[in-house]
């Protein structure tokens, strides 16, 4: 199966159909719920699937370019669906399921704004999905859901029709954005996009080696949503075009029982696989020292590690811990990349492991953020450059606004012009992050939107959280959060709220005295309310990044409940501002 940049199929229609005809061995085996028994299944016997499924959608009245949302959790149903979708010429939608990283009334909410915003008629989902759906009152329940029980039983179309036929440019697929603020947008991705991202990928994950990554390895393991770029793209697209086996573990599993994350790489061959970086902290907090025994990692050349800001820390105790059972250092491979630009946009390419460098000077770079990590080179035909707040260019070791172009940049987002018309110029997309190129490498400093801006002075959320996690030993499932609010002529300030599991009303005032210390000592700033909240009370997208707006919002309008804190000295808590 030839996947040379020139020889690439000009729809993901014949993507698959390839894979089908030229590695017929290869194919895509799911885990169970436990982790353990799964389902292979062949790519010739995906291509089967999806076209008998794409009959039966346009059976039911999908048309083509209308998009549909697939509420699956990972299994073969939610192939099924997503691929029959694509074949019919629809719009897939991947979207969180009931209960998938939040309550499921919350999902259900998403789900209902989400097709309200893109105008679906229609969501993929189970059974239990439409009954608790409907339970709550949600319109869509009534007629939208399409059951696997309904789509398996519906008529299907009869000949060819029912098989879309696309163009390279023409769009594939919508792929939700993290939804960091409000509801979640709908980036279109094309067929182009989709097929060269993965594959120029597959050629920068292999660079320190002399070839592509496929050629090195026979598979891939791992647990990464499939609504999420980095599971769509990364963990599904790179295989089946580059024509490896994928063997794919819940989400719910892996977050369960990390350990078997690593024991699957080991017994089917991995030699690489990718991870945000809370992946790599839950591993070390969840696996002790005797459960690493019988771990063998020694396979493992490429640990990817990207989606949200790369924290040397994390990497180096992964290290420490696993370097015992074969993981070497030099594996971890940083690199960035989001939805609108499809996935991948840099890689690092040198293999020698996590490489920082002293953080530029100035406001923009954050005060106490020491270090920078590398997170390599653009991929194959895909530019990154700097610009100012006016627009133009900037020199290296300038931080500024990051900017990309190339073949997986997205087509706009779907059906709203004026959000597309502000982000995305002469092809050239602003992505809202801070950052600056050394030697052509990129480093990430930040968000644009995520700034405070306290006393006139730019400061990134990070270094706050940072510091708070730091005192807590938070950083994996329990993290910090730091926004700032107005407060009248005294005009932003800081606020960081901490989840932790330790509810002692003595000790909570402690750890709270330590935190306003330690970010007082390091960056001179002063909070101007901590509080305290349980586990999981911090909102996060369903790639687990946190939703500082919306926590924000939650915290204005006095919906957060914090927990007790006992102050010896008898002075009252910080009240929550007024808006």
């Amino acid at each position: 199966m030839t996947t040379d940049i020139a020889g690439l199929p000009t729809n993901l229609r014949e993507g698959l159909r390839r894979a089908a005809l030229d590695v017929p061995h290869r194919g895509i085996a799911i885990f169970d719920g436990r982790g353990r028994s799964c389902d292979r299944r062949s790519y010739g016997e995906l291509y089967r699937l999806a076209c008998d499924s794409a009959a039966r959608f346009a059976g039911l009245g999908i048309g083509r370019d209308e998009p549909v949302l697939v509420a699956l959790p990972t299994s073969w149903e939610w192939m099924e669906a997503w691929f029959g979708l694509l074949l019919r010429g629809a719009w897939p939608v991947a979207s969180s399921g009931a209960g998938a990283m939040a309550a499921a009334e919350a999902q259900f909410e998403k789900v209902d704004k989400v097709m309200a915003a893109i105008g679906a008629r229609h969501v993929v989902a189970s059974d239990a999905f439409q009954a608790q759906a409907a339970a709550q009152g949600f319109g869509f329940a009534r007629e939208g859901v399409v059951t696997c029980e309904r789509l398996h039983a519906a008529a299907p179309a009869a000949g060819d029709g029912a098989l879309g036929h696309s163009d390279g440019g023409d769009v594939a697929f919508l792929q939700l954005t993290s939804g960091s603020t409000g509801v979640p947008r709908a980036v279109m991705i094309t067929h182009q996009g989709a097929i060269h991202n993965p594959v120029a990928s597959d050629e920068a994950i292999g660079a320190p080696f002399g070839e592509p990554m496929h050629r090195l390895t026979e598979s891939m393991v791992s647990w990464l949503p499939l609504y999420h770029d980095m599971g769509l793209i990364g963990c599904l697209m790179l295989p089946l075009l580059c024509g490896l086996d994928t063997w794919l573990l819940r989400p719910e599993t892996f977050l369960a029982r990390p350990r078997l994350w690593l024991e699957h790489l080991g017994g089917h061959g991995g030699s690489f696989a990718p991870a945000p970086n809370f992946g790599y902290q839950l591993c070390v907090e969840r696996i002790s020292a005797d459960k690493r025994e019988g771990l063998d990692l020694s396979l493992w050349r490429a640990a990817l590690t990207g989606a949200e800001m790369v924290r040397p820390e994390t990497t180096g105790a992964f290290s420490a811990a696993f370097e015992p059972h074969g993981f070497r250092p030099e594996a971890f491979r940083p690199c960035y990349g989001l939805a609108e630009g499809t996935l991948a946009v840099t890689f690092d390419v040198e293999g020698s492991g996590v490489r920082t460098r002293p953080a530029p000077r100035g406001t923009d770079a954050g005060f106490a953020m020491t270090e920078v990590v590398s997170t390599g080179v653009p991929i194959r035909d895909t530019r990154v450059r700097i610009a100012a707040p006016d627009g133009g260019g900037l020199p290296e070791g300038e931080i500024g606004e990051v900017c990309i172009k190339g073949p997986g940049v997205f087509r706009g987002y779907y059906g709203d012009p004026e959000a597309t018309a502000a982000v995305l110029r002469d092809g050239w997309f602003a992505t809202g992050d801070l950052g600056f190129l050394e030697g052509g490498e990129l480093y990430l400093t930040g968000r644009t939107k995520d700034l405070l801006i306290v006393h006139g002075h730019n400061i990134m959320p990070d270094e706050i959280e940072r510091i708070a996690d730091s005192v807590t030993g938070g950083g994996g499932l329990m993290r910090s959060a730091a926004f700032s609010v107005a407060r009248g002529a005294a005009g932003e300030q800081a606020v960081v709220v901490v989840e932790i599991a330790d509810h002692d009303p003595g000790r909570l005032a402690e750890i709270g005295h330590e935190i306003r210390v330690r970010i007082g000592r390091a960056m001179g700033l002063p909070v101007a309310d901590l509080l305290f909240v349980r586990r999981g009370r911090i909102p996060r997208t369903t790639s687990g990044k946190m939703q500082r707006g919306e926590l924000r919002q939650r915290y204005l309008d006095g919906t957060l409940e914090r927990l007790h804190v006992h102050d010896p000295a008898g002075r009252a808590p910080a009240q929550e501002p007024s808006r």
